[in-house]
């Protein structure tokens, strides 16, 4: 069973980044569902949308302590097998909500996670808050961050060659998902080297 957590911090319902979130999560599972996909095949989505916790995040920035609702939206995305994560962008940044939800993380919690990168804004001229904005963010947390990242404008969603386009790079961050999914080192489990004590060594050398 492969677990994708979907993580979204839009503060508007309905949310645009909730949208590019369930898109994206979509198109890694069905990347994930082809015939050379991971064994077994079934994946399973939860979803971890960040607006209901804005309080809980604010409380354990200040107290250093993680409420229940909270203590139970990180435990879902650590134990995850990937994430989506999609913030829109304000003031040429993430949302102050989104960065703080990573804030409360512990600083290992995302070691090595293939995580696939989505932002959404009203202009295409905040495209590259992604890669500037987000992506070093993730680096320093040492998650393994799909190389294919998307942004959706608004004209995305609207114009007929807007919304082909998006379609394009959803589907090929979906299948960069998947792809790291597969070889994932969360996944696949550390085998320790065979240790023959000193003991049987020297029963070798004398024999």
């Amino acid at each position: 069973m492969t677990t994708i957590a979907v993580v979204s911090a839009g503060l508007s319902e309905p949310s645009s980044s909730r949208l590019l979130a369930d898109r994206l999560a979509d198109a890694a599972v069905t990347a994930l569902g082809d015939p050379d996909g991971v064994p077994g095949g079934a994946t399973r989505v939860v979803h971890v949308d960040l607006r209901p916790l804005a309080h809980e995040i604010t409380d354990a920035m200040l107290t250093r302590f993680t409420p229940p609702a909270l203590g139970a939206a990180v435990a879902e995305l650590v134990e995850a097998d990937a994430v989506v994560f999609v913030a829109p962008v304000f003031t040429a940044g993430m949302s102050g909500l989104a960065k703080s939800f990573l804030d409360v993380l512990e600083t290992d919690a995302l070691v090595d996670m293939p995580v696939l990168l989505g932002a959404t804004g009203g202009s295409p001229r905040h495209s590259l808050t992604v890669e500037h904005g987000f992506r070093p963010v993730f680096s320093y947390l040492r998650a393994a961050v799909a190389p294919t990242a998307v942004f959706a404008a608004t004209e995305d969603w609207g114009d007929a060659e807007g919304v082909a386009a998006l379609d394009g790079r959803i589907r090929r961050a979906g299948a960069d998902l998947a792809h790291m999914v597969r070889t994932s080192r969360r996944r696949v489990p550390v085998t320790e080297p065979d240790v023959v004590d000193f003991g049987s060594l020297l029963e070798g050398l004398g024999q």
